[in-house]
């Protein structure tokens, strides 16, 4: 198993996409958590543009979906309620596929992203050093109501997903190892770079980006030095294929975040 997480140099300033609970281990019956979603600079303070409520599903202990209540997509942040009416273990998922294109206008460097069914209304064919790039992204947390439970957790097979089979997302503690796995298609993603942040980086000078590599089978160790939300990210790029006639690339990722509790 790859080694525990050792501190980078390169501060993390892209735009970032997560999804955070009000409350992440509750217990009682048919309690409520309050989930907010942003695509951000700083971890977890929404900032820049909020992402679709369409695009949100919940997944219950059972596998069945969780109705999703009061939701509202804001200009930096969408917002919306679920109830926890069965103890176990609920998924809360952002998954989307879309096409990504840049290319140069003079010295200046500019960005389109939208549907494939989109893209031949933006008349972008031929535009200098046009690139193309389809992204599957997946975007999750999880809450437990009581004990926590590991069905909903199971990887769907699809793009870029985490495997929870040693350890509990919400069952993790600051000073203890936690041992996870990524995997592609279902397939084990072998040396693929992993970045964990801890939350409220805004106050502090270094942001604290911290990297890992998966071994041969996918698998890796962390260790938190301190309790806190943190987010954790991978991706994959490839090249391969073609999309009205542009050469095309292809990224899939996977973020989630979750709390690490207090010793």
């Amino acid at each position: 198993i790859a080694g525990l997480l050792a501190l980078s140099a390169n501060p993390v300033l892209a735009h970032r996409s997560w999804i955070i609970p009000s409350t992440s281990i509750l217990s009682g019956e048919n309690q409520w958590v309050t989930l907010g979603a942003a695509i951000s600079n700083n971890l977890f303070f929404p900032n820049h543009v909020a992402p679709p409520l369409e695009s949100m599903a919940v997944t219950g202990p059972d596998g069945k979906p969780v109705e999703i209540k009061n939701g509202k997509e804001g200009e930096i942040r969408t917002t919306f309620d679920i109830e926890l009416t069965k103890p176990g273990t609920y998924k809360v998922a952002s998954v989307r596929s879309m096409l990504s294109a840049q290319w140069k206008e003079g010295e200046e460097v500019q960005r389109w992203r939208g549907s494939a069914a989109d893209f031949a209304k933006q008349n972008l064919k031929g535009k200098p050093e046009l690139k193309l790039f389809e992204n599957a992204s997946r975007v999750e947390t999880v809450v437990t109501s009581g004990e926590p439970s590991k069905e909903v957790l199971k990887p769907t097979g699809k793009g870029l997903e985490l495997v929870f089979d040693k350890n509990h997302p919400n069952d993790l503690f600051a000073g203890e190892k936690a041992a996870f796995a990524f995997v592609v298609n279902g397939k084990p993603a072998a040396k693929l770079k992993v970045t964990v942040v801890k939350g409220d980086d805004r106050y502090r000078n270094d942001p604290g980006e911290t990297e890992v590599t998966t071994d041969d089978k996918g698998a890796f160790e962390v260790s938190f030095s301190e309790p806190g939300r943190y987010w954790l990210n991978a991706s994959i790029e490839t090249e391969g294929g073609e999309f009205e006639g542009v050469p095309l690339g292809h990224r899939v990722s996977y973020t989630t975040t979750f709390e690490v509790l207090p010793e």
